[in-house]
């Protein structure tokens, strides 16, 4: 049995631990520092949603995997600096890691150009960590209402990457209230360490490397 199918049976069983739907929680599988032949091993096991967080492997991998694979759907997970968003509006189908104004306004001006509109997360600085990226507990209720009734941006969900040594679920829980504040349903939550605490915790986006394409380099 391949490693993406051990996972994946796994992962089966913290659903129905959970008492979830699977039909509830996407998973996104992470394949940064994972050569295109790695990737195409997965599409070829059935599964079409994966994510990167770094625009240079966008461009050098899936450029080309996505004319020749166009059922695949591709989420940009990581920080987003404001002259790369072009690249990631194009290239990307969902961005899960939105945390400043700047980029608000820069993907707000590539949906009028485009004429096209995208959903997107807002990444939660649950642990108002100052090394990490996301936005502060205190600005997130005025955040969201700006990107929605200012930008009249398509705010699917919220994301989080709680801190290493701290309680999972605590933050998991945190993202959900807020979320639940400005009824958003969706959240983006949980990797190969902690997965399974945030299905635990009501997370519809889950993001797995490790657990599916092994440890990197």
């Amino acid at each position: 049995m391949s490693q993406f199918k051990n996972f994946y049976s796994t992962f089966l069983k913290s659903v129905l631990s959970a008492k979830r739907d699977i039909e509830e929680i996407q998973l996104i599988a992470v394949s940064k520092k994972k050569p295109a032949s790695n990737i195409i091993d997965i599409i070829n096991e059935g599964h079409l949603a994966f994510g990167e967080n770094q625009l240079q492997e966008v461009e050098s991998k899936w450029i080309d995997l996505r004319k020749n694979y166009p059922a695949t759907r591709l989420h940009f997970i990581g920080s987003i600096q404001s002259r790369k968003i072009k690249s990631i509006f194009n290239n990307c189908d969902e961005i899960h890691s939105i945390d400043r104004i700047k980029i608000v306004e820069e993907i707000k001006k590539l949906e009028s150009e485009m004429n096209t509109q995208k959903e997107y997360f807002l990444q939660i600085n649950t642990g108002d960590e100052i090394q990490k990226s996301g936005i502060s507990l205190s600005d997130a209720d005025e955040f969201i209402n700006t990107c929605i009734s200012k930008y009249d941006l398509k705010i699917k969900g919220l994301m989080c990457i709680p801190p290493v040594n701290d309680d999972p679920r605590t933050h998991f829980n945190i993202l959900k209230d807020v979320g639940k504040n400005h009824h958003l349903k969706f959240l983006s939550m949980g990797m190969s360490n902690d997965y399974d605490i945030a299905i635990q915790c009501g997370a519809t986006h889950i993001r797995i490397g490790t657990l599916i394409f092994g440890s990197r380099s």
